[in-house]
């Protein structure tokens, strides 16, 4: 029963599935400071889980799995997990975002795209870390204990530079950076003009907001100008004005970063009462995104303040 329950190994994983990059996995596991308690195939997930002693972190891989499958597995991998209190990392590629964000997207779940080895240690680490699995040895809790000083340490470090640039700030002469207004506060919007350049209800300048965006990718290094959160509420409020649905997968694409951090984007702007997720009734496999409609009045209040300046 010691090993069972992962006693001598660090904090225990029980995995999901892994197909041909389940070695990738059990790397991560090992180099996190884990231990793999066992694998589970997806048709047997459920009991198996529930007949678990431990409280793993959960880690599912749904690469190449069917759609079938993970849609009909899915939703008793959440409620699962759910029940037991387990910490859950899904691991995924392009083709089943659509699939397992229908099931999974806003709960507390992380979703990794197409993930490396270092992917997967950092996403242990912040499942380890969550408080729903506990060190299992007193190794793992010293380690704990030195995590906790090195955080301290760093607490410490942070709050002794903000003193110094307090202080530098509070030194600095009449019209210097001390006088210096905040920008959010000292903002004042302009009268609207008559040439607009960014109508509200005008689905084609929204679009032309987007490509403009996009044009600053072609033209200066990558990641230089990432801002997932507005590219996504521009494309779903487009959307929302042609009348168009919006697949999650799609909308990824439409963030212009890495699937994963999309994925998180999404799950934090639902979260915030911004986007809002609609099954696809014609597929239970599917589910569309779309603005909530406090949302979509913010974007309309937004696009009409800009008119005839540059809101990009």
């Amino acid at each position: 029963m010691q090993d069972e329950m992962g006693f001598g190994g660090g904090f225990a994983v029980v995995v999901v599935g892994a197909g041909a990059r389940g070695h990738e996995i059990e790397e991560a596991i090992g180099l996190a400071g884990g231990r793999m308690l066992r694998r589970i195939a997806w048709e047997a997930m459920p009991a198996e889980l529930m007949r678990q002693v431990a409280q793993p972190v959960l880690v599912a891989d749904a690469r190449g799995v069917g759609e079938d499958l993970l849609a009909a597995m899915l939703p008793r991998l959440e409620a699962t997990a759910a029940a037991l209190d387990l910490p859950v990392i899904v691991c995924l590629d392009v083709a089943e975002i659509d699939v397992v964000a229908a099931a999974l997207l806003g709960v507390q779940a992380q979703l990794l795209c197409g993930p490396s080895v270092a992917d997967l240690i950092g996403a242990l680490v912040l499942a380890r870390g969550s408080g729903s699995t506990p060190m299992l040895n007193a190794y793992a809790r010293e380690g704990e204990g030195e995590r906790l000083r090195r955080l301290n340490a760093e607490v410490a470090r942070i709050a002794q530079a903000l003193a110094e640039l307090a202080r530098r700030e509070a030194d600095a002469p009449a019209g210097g950076a001390a006088d210096v207004e905040d920008r959010h506060s000292a903002f004042r919007a302009e009268p609207a003009r008559p040439a607009s350049r960014a109508d509200p209800g005008d689905a084609a300048a929204v679009r032309a907001i987007i490509r403009r965006r996009r044009m600053r990718d072609a033209l200066f290094p990558g990641n230089l100008f990432e801002d997932p959160a507005w590219d996504m509420l521009l494309d779903l409020y487009a959307a929302r004005l042609e009348g168009r649905r919006v697949s999650v997968s799609s909308l990824c694409i439409a963030a212009a970063v890495a699937p994963t951090t999309a994925l998180r984007w999404i799950g934090k702007l639902t979260e915030a009462g911004l986007f809002v997720r609609e099954p696809d009734p014609a597929d239970r496999r599917r589910a569309f995104m779309a603005l909530s409609d406090a949302a979509a009045a913010k974007m309309h209040d937004y696009l009409t303040a800009a008119n005839g300046s540059d809101p990009v």
